[in-house]
């Protein structure tokens, strides 16, 4: 509904919240996306409560990233998530020139034209790198028993954005393809080492949105440790988009690089303080997403009657670990 013009500022307004997925191999988050709103959201200071989480169907649109705004609606693709957060006035972008704003559209359109599909391909397709590093890190990290058939369905999901990318001029030949996709992927990290040359940013002293993508797509194939890493070779070869991205992490994210999200303390002091209804909410929160993933489960065939018992308690184990609940 309109909202009065003294409205905004009142203490009724719910904070706008950010459910994304949560971070390893020393980022974040290891979602490309989700990389991306974090870190614009991050260079314009918008006030989010931030949920870094492992299960997608704790996010209010069942996807990663989400954004929930201050008036209950839910957004949940990240260039309207930051169409949004510019119209709340957190505009990284408000400084650029015309003809600034015409690069990011070219530069935009350049990464997902040439980047994507390689990233895409690099963590998804090639069958090591899914195996070892990305299989490994959703399977580790989703609650049972999402972990059985989330990280296979990402995968195929990805999949299908690959063939949209390439579209028709794909090769049929599985090796002339890769072959053709990482060629355009060198040459555009080595377009957009010159374009950056020894400037902070790529428009100078202060970050825009642009930095915030191309920082999540150098990020993620900087940081992975992968076993087969044809592209992060040429990466690591490129100093000033190596120092660009170390300098976004150490200055933007100094408490994010953890492998391991810290312990949630055990004591009950710190609930106290918050208000009652935030244990009673996290329980209800757990239970539902409990009865939605053995019904999905038994439903899938996945545990049968008899099992349905220890399955509950181990996931409700894994639920609370995974739910990590960092606030800004």
């Amino acid at each position: 509904g309109e909202v009065l013009p003294g409205q905004r500022a009142g203490k009724m307004a719910a904070p706008m919240e950010l459910f994304c997925w949560s971070g390893g191999w020393g980022l974040p988050s290891v979602d490309l996306d989700s990389l991306a709103v974090l870190t614009y959201a991050r260079f314009t200071g918008a006030p989010l409560k931030v949920h870094k989480i492992t299960n997608p169907w704790q996010s209010p649109s069942g996807t990663l990233p989400a954004l929930r705004t201050s008036h209950g609606e839910v957004i949940s693709v990240p260039h309207k998530i930051i169409t949004h957060l510019r119209k709340e006035k957190y505009n990284a972008d408000y400084d650029l020139s015309a003809r600034q704003g015409a690069d990011t559209l070219a530069f935009m359109s350049l990464l997902e034209e040439k980047l994507l599909p390689v990233l895409i391909h690099t963590f998804w397709v090639d069958t090591k790198n899914y195996v070892e590093v990305t299989r490994k890190w959703y399977a580790e990290a989703t609650p049972f028993p999402l972990n059985f058939f989330l990280p296979g369905r990402m995968q195929r999901q990805f999949v299908e954005r690959l063939q949209l990318l390439c579209g028709e001029h794909r090769p049929e030949n599985e090796e002339e393809l890769e072959k053709e996709l990482y060629h355009e992927a060198r040459e555009c990290l080595t377009l957009l080492s010159q374009r950056l040359g020894s400037q902070k940013f790529f428009f100078g002293d202060a970050p825009a949105s642009l930095d915030a993508f191309v920082f999540g797509y150098l990020a993620l194939l900087l940081q992975a440790k992968l076993p087969s890493g044809k592209l992060q070779a040429h990466l690591r070869g490129l100093q000033n988009l190596c120092a660009y991205c170390t300098h976004i992490l150490s200055l933007y994210f100094p408490w994010d690089g953890a492998e391991v999200p810290p312990p949630r303390p055990t004591t009950a002091g710190p609930d106290t303080e918050e208000e009652p209804n935030r244990r009673r909410n996290q329980i209800l929160s757990v239970l539902a997403g409990l009865a939605a993933m053995v019904g999905y489960a038994l439903l899938s065939g996945l545990v049968s009657i008899q099992r349905a018992t220890p399955a509950r308690a181990a996931s409700t184990r894994s639920l609370s670990m995974a739910e990590e609940d960092e606030e800004e």
